[in-house]
């Protein structure tokens, strides 16, 4: 295994010394646990870079899901939202404590990546039906 320096803002040094005990395992564990998943997101290619406030996380099941950068709401979410229950750009960043410029990259995500997201809000229905 390689040797490396890192310097760390301390704030960050503190946060990261916090979650690593919260995991039960070292420091340098989990800045190599932290470093890992990071290149393995950056390696499955899976983000869209015209879309920075889109990002893919993989859900309990595997399967990637768009969602707002910075946030767990999904990008499922804010398209129902506009689309099907007619809510503008400021009501959707009002109701969801999020930047306009959050809403507006989502929605050209979605216009972007329609099939595939109209794909998820059906299958997710389908769930719902068969469990009501």
């Amino acid at each position: 295994m390689a040797r490396y320096s890192l310097n760390l803002p301390i704030q960050l040094k503190h946060q990261a010394e916090k979650w690593a005990k919260l995991q039960g395992v070292s420091l340098n564990q989990f800045i190599l646990w932290a470093v890992s998943e990071k290149i393995g997101n950056l390696d499955s290619q899976l983000d869209d870079p015209r879309f920075p406030h889109v990002v893919y996380r993989r859900s309990v099941s595997g399967q990637p899901v768009a969602k707002i950068r910075g946030t767990n709401i999904r990008v499922q979410t804010i398209v129902i939202a506009n689309r099907d229950w007619g809510l503008s750009v400021s009501q959707i960043a009002e109701n969801y404590d999020l930047a306009e410029s959050q809403i507006e990259d989502v929605i050209a995500f979605y216009q972007a990546h329609r099939q595939e997201i109209d794909a998820a809000i059906a299958a997710e229905e389908e769930l719902e039906k068969s469990h009501a």
